[in-house]
């Protein structure tokens, strides 16, 4: 793939090149100069009423390249300076000098300093929750973004460490490697959702997310199908990441970081011009990572390498390519799955008895999670209102080697006085997984008006294909081991060896098959300002599902294809009560999940067909932007409702019991969530969030009807990070940091069939001191300064991280 990505590239530099020597260009170019003839740096210079600009080097030197022939007016202004325009004539394949020197103002400056406080964690706007380049105030939907740059002050070397910083985000379970769903999943407003979204189109992974090229990380709330379709998301939202784009400059910084637990990890961020005229610009992300599990087996060891290429071609046509190539290698974490077909003993992690610094495993148990993410974006500005943009996606991730994990499948061990949840069946199985998604993406952007209406419109045309391969050995039961007695001499008879002798010996139950579906989709989404003050959105999809169904290699045989459409709408009201500063908004937001048909005899005299099931949500809130941006705050009430889900029946006709499903179930999701950044003095910063879900299963089966679903997580969240970093004096730069998360109770098991398992409820601190000075930077970050033992789950108890301690030590250039 990656040959036929680089001749691809090659061809498209060759084609650009081609292009261009049949339209020539010009070039301005010049020198900026104060009044005493010193070079002006950092000065910026545009082409008059042409939306383009540079800014001036340190020699105050400056270039425009591909510019048409014609006449233009050169501006220059600086502060305390009077502004300088000069015009200028561009011949085609030649180079105009001009040469500016300003003069001083009339008002003369004396020296000022200028001590300015900005809300460095509170940057909100993006061009891919709408699709379309409006500010947060002007969005009815709520989302929260994680900086790149809180995440370097709270020294995160994980990809869940960072989305604790996202408000009503709570962590179900760590990744697993397994295919299809290797990668953490992460309760939203009720429902589990997993990243799957690289810069607002399909990303996906089989094994953990190195945060080495994030720019930020987006948590899109809500039913979202209306723009972002059904296969990728989840009726609680989306996960989006933001990935780092090369810029104009050569620079970059280098970071080691080492921990407990055998941390030890390496990053490197590289940008350079390719050219003179820096319109072909190239940026590499990499990351090297090892570390130990905290318990007595474990590890996770990875390399990355992320290399993004942008290219301006011309005022109208660029590019911009970002590639991600992860190799991940990692024992599965401790996950202690409980039986769910009958009454616990056990309702808590102190009950169970077992000591979690155990890991369950051996060092040679490990799976591979290799994988590369291609993306790729032309945007070609069709007229001064309308611009086109075309995205492609292209991911191939793998699962290799083994996984395993334990579970409770038995009544109680009897060699145990008291009854209890004491014995393990320990679990293996060999996997090999490939699994391609190629996602095409065309957007039309308009903004224009209709009278004195302005419109903000996206149409847009996507098509969706994913792959999978799967070649995997049986599950296998591999021993029953005592889960409280350490002395068992079982508990160290798992290993590579033993394994590979005993799947050798098993010749049913191989998994050999293919999937494939596709879906085809057109969207149209409009924000219409009424009045300055009150903006409406209306959006629709049209969605259409195929499923080929899975072709079984060992058989012959295909089964399950199917398709189905579905339409998703969308409507949004923000009312700005002070222009830029204050939005109340309200939002009816729509999400759908295709499902399969039944197949059913036909003396049931039933329809097997089966509606997509219908997430709707009502919302209403306030945003707040105030205080020169130092203060942004989101607080909403969601109402979110999903219908057409499935219920068992069953039937006895002729003495046969015959089961089916009807469409009549409903699952509610209520909630309360607060989003705030702060940077109330110069130096000081928060970050803090609440969220708080009453999920319920409103009409379902009788054995979890009216309960709490176990995809919703904790009832209540809350994170906070507050930090302060000396502006001046002989301090400057030195700061600390300080906060954590706290989580309510967590129900991982609730069903009339197994009763209930709580996770008790939990507050983490953790603290950071850091100093920067010119190029350096060091950091000391202690995690759960408490030392506090806590667990999270999804019908599984996992034990989190103990306190580490981690330096860092990066230098910039």
């Amino acid at each position: 793939m990656m040959k036929r990505f680089t001749y691809l590239l090659f061809l498209l530099i060759g084609t650009i090149t081609t292009s261009q020597a049949q339209n020539p260009t010009g070039t301005i170019k010049g020198t900026i100069t104060t009044n005493d003839g010193q070079p002006a740096p950092y000065v910026t210079v545009q082409v008059k009423d042409k939306n383009r600009g540079v800014v001036t080097d340190v020699k105050g030197e400056y270039i425009f390249r591909r510019i048409q022939p014609g006449e233009y007016i050169i501006q220059v202004s600086l502060v305390g300076h009077e502004t300088s325009e000069q015009r200028v004539t561009v011949a085609a394949g030649q180079t105009a000098d001009v040469n500016i020197s300003l003069k001083l103002s009339d008002t003369q400056l004396q020296e000022v300093i200028i001590i300015g406080s900005q809300n460095k964690f509170g940057k909100k706007e993006s061009d891919h929750i709408a699709r379309l380049p409006i500010k947060n105030l002007e969005n009815p939907q709520v989302y929260n973004t994680v900086s790149k740059e809180l995440m370097k002050e709270q020294v995160i070397t994980t990809f869940d460490d960072a989305i604790k910083n996202a408000p009503g985000v709570n962590r179900l379970w760590s990744s697993t490697g397994r295919p299809g769903d290797g990668a953490g999943y992460f309760s939203m407003r009720g429902f589990s959702v997993q990243p799957s979204m690289i810069n607002g189109i399909a990303g996906l992974t089989n094994g953990s997310i190195d945060p080495a090229n994030i720019e930020r990380i987006e948590t899109i709330k809500g039913p979202s199908g209306t723009l972002f379709g059904s296969s990728l998301i989840s009726f609680g939202g989306l996960i989006n990441i933001v990935t780092k784009k090369p810029y104009d400059n050569f620079g970059g910084e280098i970071t080691y970081t080492g921990g407990g637990f055998g941390l030890n990890r390496i990053t490197a961020d590289i940008n350079a011009p390719l050219n003179q005229d820096k319109t072909a610009l190239l940026r590499v992300n990499g990351a090297y990572h090892y570390e130990n599990s905290f318990q007595d087996f474990g590890f996770r060891k990875s390399f990355f390498l992320a290399p993004s290429l942008s290219y301006q071609v011309n005022d109208r046509l660029s590019f911009n390519i970002n590639t991600e190539f992860y190799n991940g290698e990692n024992t599965n974490p401790l996950m202690v799955f409980l039986n769910r077909s009958r009454q616990l003993i056990a309702r808590t992690p102190d009950e169970l008895g077992i000591d979690f610094n155990r890991s369950f495993t051996s060092n040679d148990i490990t799976n591979r999670t290799p994988t590369v993410n291609v993306f790729g974006q032309m945007n070609y500005k069709l007229s001064d209102k309308w611009t086109s943009q075309t995205n492609i996606s292209r991911s191939n991730r793998k699962s290799d080697g083994y996984y395993s994990y334990v579970m409770f499948l038995d009544a109680g061990d009897a060699t145990v006085e008291k009854p209890n949840d004491t014995l393990f069946s320990r679990y293996v199985y060999k996997q090999h997984s490939t699994s391609v998604t190629t996602d095409i993406q065309q957007n039309f952007i308009g903004d224009f008006r209709i009278g004195s209406l302005r419109n903000r419109l996206v149409f847009g045309l996507d098509y969706l294909s994913m792959e999978t391969i799967n070649n995997h050995s049986p599950y296998m039961l591999f021993d029953l081991v005592n889960a409280v007695n350490t002395a068992d001499p079982r508990y160290s008879q798992l290993n590579r060896d033993a394994v590979d002798a005993r799947l050798a010996q098993l010749t049913t139950g191989h998994t050999r098959n293919r999937t494939l579906n596709n879906t085809y989709s057109a969207y149209a989404s409009n924000v219409l300002n009424i009045t300055d003050e009150l903006i409406a959105m209306m959006s629709v999809r049209v969605d259409h599902f195929e499923s080929k169904g899975t072709e079984n290699y060992v058989t012959g045989k295909t089964a399950g294809d199917y398709s189905q459409t579905a339409v998703s709408p969308k409507f949004g009201l923000v009312y700005q009560v002070v222009k830029d500063k204050v939005s109340l908004f309200a939002n009816y937001m729509n999400g759908f999940r295709n499902v399969a048909p039944q197949v059913l005899p036909d003396v049931l005299g039933i329809d097997g067909n089966m509606k997509p099931q219908q997430a709707n949500q009502f919302e209403g809130g306030v945003k707040l932007d105030l205080l020169n941006h130092k203060l942004n705050l989101t607080a909403s009430y969601y109402d979110l409702a999903v219908n057409n889900m499935s219920l068992a029946m069953s039937t006895v006709i002729d003495g046969t019991n015959y089961n089916y499903s009807v469409q009549d179930g409903t699952q509610r999701s209520k909630g309360i969530e607060i989003d705030l950044t702060a940077s109330p003095v110069n130096g000081l910063n928060i970050v803090a969030g609440y969220g708080y879900n009453d999920s319920k299963m409103e009409k379902a089966d009788k054995n979890v009807e009216g309960l709490r679903p176990t995809t919703a997580g904790p009832e209540h969240l809350a994170n906070l990070w507050i930090s302060y970093t000396a502006t001046g004096g002989k301090l400057q730069g030195l700061g600390a940091g300080f906060g954590g998360n706290y989580a309510s109770e967590n129900l991982i098991t609730n069903t009339v069939a197994t009763g209930i398992f709580t996770l008790p409820s939990y507050t983490i601190l953790n603290a950071s001191v850091f100093y920067s000075v010119g190029a350096y930077r060091l950091a000391v970050k202690v995690d759960n300064l408490a030392n506090k033992e806590y667990f999270g789950g999804w019908t599984t108890v996992e034990k989190q991280m103990p306190r580490r301690l981690a330096v860092s030590a990066g230098f910039k250039f």
